[in-house]
């Protein structure tokens, strides 16, 4: 399996990626971010991919219910630091990483694919 940029990610980067994941996952589930543009939006955090040194991580996610996602992107980069604090807290590693939040096109080319294929039948 390759990574979003190109090459196949090490275990290691496959098994820190999952842990940022969960990490963020609980921060959100819990309700701890306070900016206005994550009121009563559920977030999902499909997947973390992050680079080979672990000092970045793009974060993809998806509002729940297919949301406006500009405006959740906005508001996880502005919670950018407070996250990433929470990240050094849970997940033990020399640097914590910078987030790059991105939305998650995946479900939207899956359906295109489908949609493709049904209509060649």
């Amino acid at each position: 399996m390759t990574s979003r940029g190109g090459t196949a990610p090490s275990q290691r980067q496959l098994r820190v990626g999952e842990e940022i994941r969960h990490a963020l996952a609980m921060v959100m589930e819990r309700g701890e971010l306070r900016d206005p543009g994550l009121h009563d939006v559920s977030v999902t955090v499909t997947e973390v991919r992050a680079t080979p040194d672990l000092k970045h991580a793009q974060v993809y996610i998806m509002p729940l219910g297919g949301g406006e996602v500009d405006g959740v992107l906005k508001a996880l980069n502005r919670a950018k630091p407070y996250l990433r604090r929470q990240i050094a807290k849970a997940v033990h590693l020399k640097y914590a990483p910078d987030l790059h939040f991105k939305a998650d096109e995946s479900f939207d080319n899956a359906d295109h694919i489908s949609a493709l294929l049904r209509e060649s039948q």
